[in-house]
């Protein structure tokens, strides 16, 4: 019979017991030139690959569809635009030959959400073989088809509604296998005081890929059609994998190229966590765990705005503040700029205060969420330790950053003004990555790798359903729809911002402790 103390004598083949001396081992705590730096790095050109291939379609979506047409035969398809053509969208499609189709607004808040209608599906079963075989080639792989099936995009568009909403549905679920299976890696890489400043390096390359996408994007579709939009990042992905495979190991002990120094210091600095996975998980105790569902539910919530932000940032800017295609991306691509930068901020400022004691865990973690949910009243909760406290001193910060939302659609004659809106809201929302979305690691790192299955079922839940309303408001009215769809979106991160600070916690929980656990 397995027990603990026999599973937690060992990380990665080094016995708790060899009594390694760390101080020898702390230049590699510091330093940034080391293997880990650099995986973290690799993930961050893979995420960023991802997410361009997640988002090449909301702004594709502008310069593909004819919306001057009435929409009569959703699925047809015609060689350019129609006269009597708004002017911006002259200036867009003037030069390009690229096929244009007749998709009514409902038709493309469900190719938009398609993406993610049968990734709900593989985030659980991901994550735990990833986390019993090791995650580099359910990484590479999920990697690998996600970017040959962005290459095929066009083929499919051409070929009609239901093709393309079929292969962004294999592709949605490739992708969970990048964006699930690559957090079983820092299980076993990052030391506990570098895990918020690894992960949002990593992390940041999802922001880097969506500014690019959407900066690059406009241009690309007015100078050689939007074609060229997947064919380029398709590209980008399939070479990212030729750089995955030769230099991604799944531990440390693997790699041929690390030091012996930095491999002691990483098995020393996770001796005292259980990270290894078995077979069996303690459901029960995960069903009845408070702190975990807290977690749950702001996934759920923040991937309501982020997939309504993702998806119709573009065509809001286009259609609503009657920007060319052009103007679109790149106005579109500065929030998500001002985002990327501020992840790898976020991640540094958490694990300085961690590391100097300044702040408890948990304090940094509802911290960093409350302010990525509310600028203000932010000062009110530095001191607070009881999560009930934090929670209520921190509602007057979330309704203002709920605030920064409302009032998009009265701001709209000001183009100045929308995007400083986004832009603010898109630096302060990032620092949560520093918060709440890390916080499974802290709460039960042996499985690490499952709960980030389980938490990407309910993004992907989130996902498929927030783009889908989103394109039934604005089809039912232009104008009025915009508005709701910020307000609800702006009212599910009030509810998931409190539920978060009422109940988070960031220590182990106990089912998470001992291996001899009776699981189901």
């Amino acid at each position: 019979m397995s027990t603990r103390a026999n599973t937690k004598g060992r990380v990665g083949d080094i016995p708790k017991e060899s009594n390694l001396n760390t101080t020898q081992d702390q230049p590699f705590k510091k330093g940034f030139c080391s293997v880990r730096h650099g995986l973290a790095l690799i993930l961050q050109l893979c995420n960023f690959s991802i997410y361009t291939q997640q988002m090449n379609l909301s702004i594709a979506i502008t310069a593909m569809v004819n919306t001057t047409v009435p929409s009569s035969q959703p699925s047809a398809s015609t060689e350019g635009p129609t006269t009597n053509s708004q002017e911006f969208w002259n200036e867009t499609l003037q030069d390009s030959k690229a096929p244009v189709y007749d998709w009514t607004p409902e038709i493309q808040g469900i190719l938009l959400s398609s993406l993610n209608y049968g990734s709900f599906l593989a985030p659980i079963p991901t994550g735990y073989v990833a986390g019993v075989f090791g995650a580099k080639y359910v990484v590479g792989v999920g990697l690998l088809i996600s970017s040959v099936l962005t290459l095929l995009i066009p083929l499919a568009a051409d070929a009609g509604v239901a093709l393309l909403i079929v292969l962004r549905v294999i592709q949605g679920v490739a992708q969970v296998m990048v964006l699930t299976g690559q957090f079983s890696l820092w299980a076993k890489w990052a030391p506990p005081m570098e895990r918020s400043q690894l992960i949002t390096i990593s992390s940041s390359g999802s922001m880097l890929g969506i500014f690019l996408v959407l900066i690059a994007g406009g241009l690309l579709c007015q100078a050689l059609g939007w074609p060229y939009i997947f064919y380029i990042f398709g590209g980008i992905g399939c070479a990212c994998c030729l750089i995955w495979f030769p230099l991604v190991y799944d531990n440390p002990q693997k790699h041929p190229f690390i030091s012996t120094g930095e491999k002691r210091y990483i098995a020393c600095s996770l001796a005292q966590e259980d990270c290894s996975l078995g077979w069996s998980l303690p459901i029960k105790a995960m069903a009845t765990s408070l702190p975990l569902w807290a977690i749950v539910v702001f996934f759920f919530c923040e991937h309501w705005l982020l997939s309504t932000i993702m998806a119709y940032t573009p065509t809001y800017i286009s259609s609503v503040l009657q920007a060319n295609l052009r103007d679109s991306g790149i106005l579109s691509a500065l929030p998500f700029v001002a985002g990327c930068v501020c992840i790898v901020l976020g991640g540094l400022l958490a694990d300085f205060l961690l590391s100097r004691k300044i702040l408890r865990l948990v304090t940094i973690r509802k911290l960093f969420t409350a302010i990525g949910k509310g600028q203000a009243g932010h000062q009110l909760v530095v001191g607070a330790r009881e999560p009930l406290c934090y929670g209520l001193c921190s509602s007057a910060g979330v309704l203002v950053s709920a605030g920064i939302l409302v009032p998009l659609p009265w701001v709209r004659s000001s183009r100045s003004t929308t995007i400083v809106f986004l832009v603010i809201s898109s630096a302060f929302a990032s620092l949560c990555d520093s918060g709440a979305l890390i916080n499974f690691l802290d709460i039960a790192p042996r499985y690490t790798a499952f709960l980030k299955g389980l938490l990407q079922v309910f993004c992907h839940i989130a996902g498929s359903i927030a783009p889908t309303v989103a394109g039934f408001f604005i089809s039912q009215d232009s104008e009025l729809g915009w508005r709701n769809v910020f307000l609800l979106a702006a009212a599910v991160n009030v509810v998931g911002l409190l539920f978060y600070l009422i109940f988070g916690r960031a220590e182990v929980q106990d089912w998470a402790k001992d291996p001899t656990f009776t699981h189901l």
